[in-house]
């Protein structure tokens, strides 16, 4: 038997490649293939099974494409609705993979579609537990992402989430595996554990949700505190139950190389994104007016799906060499419609006489003496509400960065004013300083080192933290 976790961190997704005896499956693959057919090789396996824990709204799966390649069987738990053929699993099915079979454990809660696989080994043990978005470390899923789609409210979700706990995780042996399908990072929990597996054992002592309580103690506690999720989520899970254009046509499309003038002539469209993967260092120094920087360095895919259009054509400025890369990322949170990328990237934007725009980097010392002799300036925190209310800058604007899509969120902004932009560390801050500048400000600065380098400065400013002004 062999099982191997491929993670992924820039989504915190697991997902799963098992083999025994020449028999493989896979469980929640990602949209890119190549990983899970490389394993099939290497372990000279012929991939049976795909296994989907549950329409996953956080990243478009790559159950068609691997189907597809494979010939495997794509399986679903109870009450899945797709467009496309799939195996219906029913609650308590076995499937036999080599020496080894997987359970099918209807757990209906984070959706009502949801399902554990649970393993067992050439002896018929309980060996591991694949839990999808049912039980993480130290957390569970959340239950508020279906019942848009259903008369079913949030409330009677997570009451079903107790029952499949109670009923199908917590009686397993101390020592299964958990294999879930996310970790530390994912907006699919409220506080995910740093680590991408345990057993049930260590869970049953520090999840919160499998501690005893009655379900409407459960209820309140899954419930209680759950930001918004990112607004891609229910594109993401429709098109997982829908389907999607094949990788191979969107790597097409989209890695077409342009010239300076044919990407000038793209980008003139009205409905276009030209948007920037360089690193959020490079990205100041010197870009196309009115690209958009999500940087390749931090969460790249989570940003673009929760700030990009899905409908409009999508222009590509990569350091060379990383088109593919961005367009694979892209496409693992749905988008499809890149047309292709200039060709030689900034530099052959700037050798060819292209003007471009540029956002001031200023230290947090910097910003420390500015703020009591500019009266112009204006302090936008684009970090998360939660953040902003656990210290802050005085008189500071909150505008955290997800609702930056909206541009009439940067309607109390004026461009007489020097506006200083920060986040936690920088990346977040560079999104945003983009954002504001398409809107036509000018005076934009970014705070290098963001809140972290901030709230070293001790006395140089004044912290607001719970209404508490701290010098």
């Amino acid at each position: 038997m062999f099982i191997r976790q491929l993670y992924t961190s820039c989504l915190s997704e697991a997902a799963y490649f098992i083999e025994s005896n020449g028999e493989a499956a896979v469980i929640d693959p990602l949209r890119d293939i190549e990983a899970y057919l490389d394993l099939a090789r290497e372990r000279k396996a012929t991939i049976k099974f795909i296994f989907e824990t549950h329409f996953h709204a956080d990243f478009v799966s790559g159950h068609l494409d691997l189907a597809a390649a494979t010939g495997a069987t794509i399986v679903y738990g109870p009450s899945s609705r797709t467009n496309y053929p799939v195996h219906l699993a029913k609650d308590g099915e076995i499937f036999s993979l080599g020496n080894i079979n997987l359970e099918v454990l209807h757990t209906p809660g984070h959706t009502m579609e949801s399902s554990c696989f649970l393993l067992k080994d050439e002896q018929g043990k309980n060996h591991a537990i694949f839990t999808g978005d049912t039980l993480f470390v130290g957390d569970v899923g959340r239950p508020d992402l279906a019942q848009k789609e259903n008369v079913i409210t949030m409330e009677d979700l997570a009451g079903m989430l107790y029952d499949s706990l109670q009923t199908k995780i917590i009686p397993l042996a101390d020592d299964v595996i958990v294999y879930p399908a996310h970790g530390a990072g994912s907006s699919c929990g409220k506080n995910l554990g740093p680590e991408t597996f345990s057993t049930i054992g260590d869970q049953k002592k520090t999840n919160y949700a499998l501690q005893a309580q009655t379900k409407e103690e459960f209820i309140r506690a899954v419930t209680e505190g759950l930001a918004e999720p990112p607004q891609y989520f229910p594109i993401n899970a429709q098109i997982n139950k829908q389907g999607y254009s094949n990788l191979d046509a969107v790597l097409t499309a989209g890695l077409q190389p342009l010239s300076v003038s044919a990407f000038k002539e793209a980008a003139a469209r009205e409905d276009v994104i030209v948007l920037d993967t360089r690193p959020s260092s490079e990205f100041p120094e010197g870009f196309v007016p009115g690209s958009i920087s999500i940087g390749l360095d931090g969460r790249f895919a989570e940003w673009a799906g929760s700030l990009l259009s899905f409908n409009h054509p999508i222009l590509l400025i990569t350091t060379p060499g990383k088109e593919k890369e961005t367009i694979v990322r892209l496409a693992r949170v749905g988008f499809d419609k890149m047309i292709g990328y200039l060709d030689g990237g900034i530099e052959a934007w700037q050798q060819a006489g292209e003007s471009i725009d540029m956002i001031i980097n200023v230290d947090a010392d910097e910003l420390a003496m500015d703020i009591p002799f500019d009266d112009h300036l204006v302090i936008v925190d684009v970090r998360k509400e939660t953040e902003f209310a656990n210290g802050h800058l005085k008189d500071a604007v909150n505008l955290p960065l997800d609702s930056l899509k909206d541009p009439g969120s940067m309607s109390d902004l004026d461009d007489s004013q020097n506006v200083y932009v920060h986040c936690l560390g920088g990346y977040r801050s560079v999104i945003a300083a983009s954002l504001i500048k398409r809107e036509g400000f000018h005076n934009i600065r970014n705070v290098v080192g963001g809140w972290n380098a901030i709230s070293q400065l001790g006395d140089k400013v004044t912290i607001v933290k719970e209404a508490a002004v701290l010098n």
